[in-house]
């Protein structure tokens, strides 16, 4: 009990000493900064944009900034960053974008990203006392004629990775390709995706035998949008597959579809409701007779989905709900969801949770010869089920001082 007194003595002295540690700042007019709310600020961000306080509290900020991110043609990432004044500064909002190149290194993309925050700052920092240390410069000469895109928008894009593990009774090997080529305009939207993907795992058993399991798919999709209007789109899709885990040697489908979203497109980056209907046609060659007693077999089938996406100052959501069925026996079908969650309970509590879930009826390709207990174990093949769900959830409490400006990267703590 005395030895635990003492360590208690020891470390109060210690933070005593710590906390009465004198502080130079040298930005001594730090007191009239900007105080930024923006929890996504990386030890980079802050390191470069000095010049602003960044608040832990919501309440406590003059501004503050909520990221939305989406797919670009790319195939890099779009980020919208929304800009939001408040208490003095309310009424002043900006919207800016910065896209980040799949051939970007992430320091390449850091020090775009960082810029653009400079510039969308200017504007509140004009009304600040800091304003009269800035000084704004162009440095890059214009050319008197504009270039245009030889490539017309076209993006091709080609990836292979693969992977090792091993010991002495388990080895794994597996190798992945993809080929993709997209062109993406406001107009319309057109994707074509290829993918190879090959898997084999070797389990040595207590009396020496080896067993071994292998997995492999490949497919070809391909995709077309057109925009309507703000709010319509139609569009096809299309594609061929194989599947080992599916338990089908050839797959071939095409769908039309259409969608309305209630919201604008041009407001998609905050807030989407998209309801969208596919109608088609599959055909089927299976790698063994099925429960069904088939070994080929021609599908005409609907779906129908709904997604709600929404990005505020008090956290995210994304819902999707999709119901699929097969026209010839309406009891073969699959209600599915899947939810994304980030909300901010109040001051300093933020809690995420990400789920999906399905009640499963349409399992058509299931082998009629069964499944063996060693597939069952390695999950390399399909297994019959009426449903399947995943869930993740988590929750953070922050309290104290509502400033997060100083970045100190000593020892790696």
């Amino acid at each position: 009990m005395k030895r635990m007194i003492t360590m208690l003595a020891l470390a109060f002295l210690f933070f005593s000493a710590y906390s009465q540690e004198t502080v130079t700042e040298s930005d001594t007019i730090r007191k009239d900064a900007l105080n930024v709310y923006f929890p996504e600020a990386d030890s980079y961000c802050k390191k470069e944009i000095n010049f602003i306080n960044y608040v832990r509290d919501l309440k406590e900020a003059d501004v503050y900034i909520i990221v939305a991110e989406e797919d670009a043609g790319s195939g890099g990432e779009l980020y919208t960053i929304f800009m939001v004044g408040q208490h003095k500064f309310a009424g002043m909002n900006d919207t800016l974008k910065v896209t980040a190149s799949p051939d970007e290194t992430d320091d390449v993309f850091r020090e775009k990203a960082v810029s653009t925050l400079k510039m969308g700052f200017m504007r509140y920092l004009l009304k600040t006392p800091l304003s009269q240390y800035f000084d704004i410069r162009f440095t890059q000469p214009v050319k008197e004629t504009v270039s245009t895109d030889k490539w017309n928008n076209w993006v091709f894009r080609t990836s292979l990775s693969g992977s090792l593990n091993g010991e002495r009774s388990y080895k794994s090997t597996s190798l992945y390709g993809s080929i993709s080529v997209n062109r993406v305009i406001e107009q319309s939207k057109f994707q074509t995706y290829i993918n190879y993907n090959w898997s084999k795992d070797k389990y040595q058993m207590n009396d020496s035998t080896n067993i071994s399991s292998f997995n492999n798919s490949e497919g070809l999709s391909i995709y077309y949008v057109k925009s309507l209007n703000d709010h319509w789109s139609t569009g096809i899709s299309t594609g061929l597959s194989r599947s080992s885990y599916g338990y089908y040697d050839f797959q071939y489908r095409i769908a039309p579809a259409i969608e309305y979203d209630i919201f604008p497109y041009s407001e998609s980056t905050r807030r989407q409701l998209r309801i969208m209907y596919e109608a088609g046609y599959k055909y089927f060659d299976y790698s063994d007779t099925t429960i069904y007693n088939k070994v080929i077999e021609h599908l005409a089938y609907h779906e129908l989905s709904a997604s709600w996406e929404v990005v505020q100052k008090w956290g995210s959501v994304d819902l999707t709900v999709q119901w699929s069925n097969y026209f010839h026996d309406w009891s073969k079908n699959n209600l599915g969801a899947y939810v994304q969650l980030s909300i901010r309970i109040f001051k300093g509590m933020n809690i995420n949770f990400s789920g999906s879930g399905s009640i499963v009826n349409d399992q058509l390709s299931l082998p009629k010869a069964g499944i063996s207990d060693f597939d069952i174990l390695t999950r390399n093949r399909m297994t019959q089920t009426k449903f399947d769900y995943y869930g993740y959830f988590g929750f953070s409490y922050t309290f104290g001082s509502i400033y997060n400006n100083a970045v100190n990267p000593r020892f790696g703590w």
